[in-house]
């Protein structure tokens, strides 16, 4: 089985993109893994701070191992925005192929501090795992947002990703070009969309040297995600749009079989609602 630097390489030669999706549940993994089996493509799940709280580091871990070994298929774990070293530790523990470790928050220069801290720890435990940093502003929460914050200011620029990949030895590099986290009601409604400063990530991509991933990448249009993977985003994440299509897919079962209680017969729709999701943005970041 290839590891996921190996299949990040290839990706970024054939002009494509890794699809991550975030899961919380059962239902989520399932739809998932059954998109990427029927289009063979490799695929990223990952887990929140939260999501891991939910389900079980050691529990999510076990499971994709699972699903990976049994069909011998890429799909790749991910600890998504970790604040803290112990939590980093935590996952890097139990086995992940990729850590997020999120200190954005911070000033520039302790940002660089405590990721260059998480990355000396966690290769320390394991060589091969990714770590991946993030500089910038792109919002917080995978959630419906009445209003769009303004992220002009927190934008990131070229320089500032080549001091950090240099200062940090990440190997991934997560920038704020115009995403941003959760979506606007607008946009679950299909009336706008999020644009991307493709022109910023060429620019960023050639001074840092390193695999790109695009956060927030729900709500965005199709032509943007085309322009930014060929511009050099190499993982799309995707939670939001996966969230409202779990709710719709579950409302829809309850509305249709308002006595059922048995439920996997109650799961097995938005199972469906949340694969149509997942197929139709791993087409397009492969090339569809």
């Amino acid at each position: 089985m290839r590891e996921l630097r190996d299949v990040l390489e290839q990706t970024q030669k054939n002009g494509v993109a890794v699809g991550h999706f975030n899961i919380a549940d059962l239902v989520l993994l399932k739809a998932v893994f059954a998109s990427a089996q029927e289009l063979k493509v490799p695929v990223l799940v990952g887990v929140s701070e939260g999501e891991r709280e939910f389900i079980g580091v050691r529990q999510i871990a076990a499971l994709v191992r699972s699903l990976r070994e049994e069909f011998n298929f890429p799909i790749f774990l991910n600890a998504d925005h970790t604040h803290s070293l112990v939590k980093a530790l935590d996952a890097a523990k139990a086995g992940f192929d990729a850590i997020v470790f999120d200190a954005s928050a911070l000033p520039f220069e302790q940002n660089v501090h405590q990721t260059r801290k998480a990355v000396e720890a966690i290769k320390a435990i394991n060589p091969s795992t990714l770590m991946e940093g993030e500089i910038g502003d792109i919002g917080t929460g995978s959630e419906i947002h009445e209003h769009a914050p303004d992220l002009s200011k927190g934008l990131t620029t070229p320089e500032e990703a080549r001091q950090f990949v240099e200062s940090t030895g990440i190997d991934i590099l997560a920038p704020a070009v115009g995403n941003m986290h959760g979506m606007l009601k607008s946009m679950v409604q299909g009336k706008t969309s999020k644009h991307l400063d493709t022109e910023r990530i060429a620019h960023i991509k050639k001074a840092a040297r390193v695999p790109l991933t695009l956060h927030g990448g729900s709500g965005t249009g199709d032509e943007d995600l085309r322009k930014a993977i060929a511009a050099g985003i190499n993982i799309v994440h995707i939670n939001t749009e996966l969230r409202v299509a779990w709710r719709r897919g579950l409302e829809e079962a309850l509305s249709r079989q308002p006595d059922e209680v048995v439920p996997y017969k109650i799961l097995a729709s938005p199972v469906e609602y949340v694969k149509h999701v997942v197929s139709s943005r791993l087409k397009l970041f492969n090339g569809g």
